[in-house]
């Protein structure tokens, strides 16, 4: 019986999501990535992309973080994009085939990401984003999709890249919550193995928040776009308390530029 509810929730979901991706005017754009780079079983290191349902819920989270990088990146000709805790190289292949050539880095701390990513011709460092500097490269636009969850002090990584870096942009995703909460769903379940930085979530703020804890870091919002799982023009709009219950009901996207103003007044003594 569990197994049959299982399957039949799978079904529920690969629904709502192909009709919310007509809706937010991403399916297109979904379509497009899958051309591009037809295989991304192996999109992270922790988990398989390996069932239809996976495949179409990570292409349409990919799709909303590349629309959010259409926005800003024909402002520049030649871009130089780094990619945080990029596990697979994989936007930066969408990038250069949608857009136009880039200098694309990919960076991370997870040495197995990094050779993975170099395994496809492209360039990737072991690395802390914050520490860019000391490898003097200018950075346009830095990406950091479904990190900032995993880290242990989100303020003080936004605050050196606004200080150490140029970049003129910082595009951000993380889940979308209503209300803000601390994540640990390790301890909350008593589950104790297996717990690594990419597999933990440890904040998770709602928009309202993630606002704040940006502007306090030296950096000021230009957009932000809320992307939802499910349709809200249609009967499967009901699914949304159990994209509630079991996930997440979409992801919040925040672009950034650079602004020290409310940063500055913050002395720590």
């Amino acid at each position: 019986m569990r197994k049959r509810l299982s399957k039949l929730l799978i079904w529920v979901w690969f629904k709502s999501l192909t009709k919310a991706f007509k809706e937010q005017k991403l399916f297109e754009l979904k379509n497009k990535l899958e051309k591009i780079v037809p295989d991304i079983i192996d999109q992270y290191t922790n988990f398989k992309v390996d069932s239809d349902y996976l495949k179409l819920k990570v292409r349409g989270l990919h799709a909303f973080q590349i629309s959010l990088v259409a926005k800003v990146i024909d402002e520049f000709k030649n871009p130089t994009i780094v990619d945080i805790g990029d596990s697979a190289g994989t936007h930066l292949q969408y990038i250069n085939d949608l857009f136009r050539q880039c200098r694309g880095l990919s960076v991370n701390l997870d040495p197995v990401a990094v050779e993975k990513i170099k395994a496809k011709g492209l360039e990737a460092i072991q690395a802390r984003a914050e520490n860019l500097d000391t490898y003097n490269i200018r950075t346009d636009i830095f990406l950091c999709f479904e990190t900032m969850e995993h880290l242990m002090n989100p303020w003080e990584f936004l605050h050196e890249l606004s200080i150490k870096t140029q970049a003129k942009y910082l595009i951000i995703t993380v889940p979308y919550v209503k209300h803000s909460r601390v994540g640990l769903h390790h301890l909350r379940n008593e589950r104790f193995e297996n717990v690594r930085a990419e597999n933990t979530h440890l904040l998770e703020l709602n928009p309202q928040d993630w606002k704040l804890v940006v502007k306090h870091s030296g950096w000021r919002l230009v957009d932000e776009t809320i992307y939802r799982q499910y349709p809200r023009m249609n009967w499967l709009r009901l699914t949304q308390c159990l994209w509630k219950k079991y996930d997440f009901e979409g992801f919040y996207g925040l672009i950034l530029t650079r602004d020290d103003s409310y940063a500055k007044l913050y002395q720590d003594w």
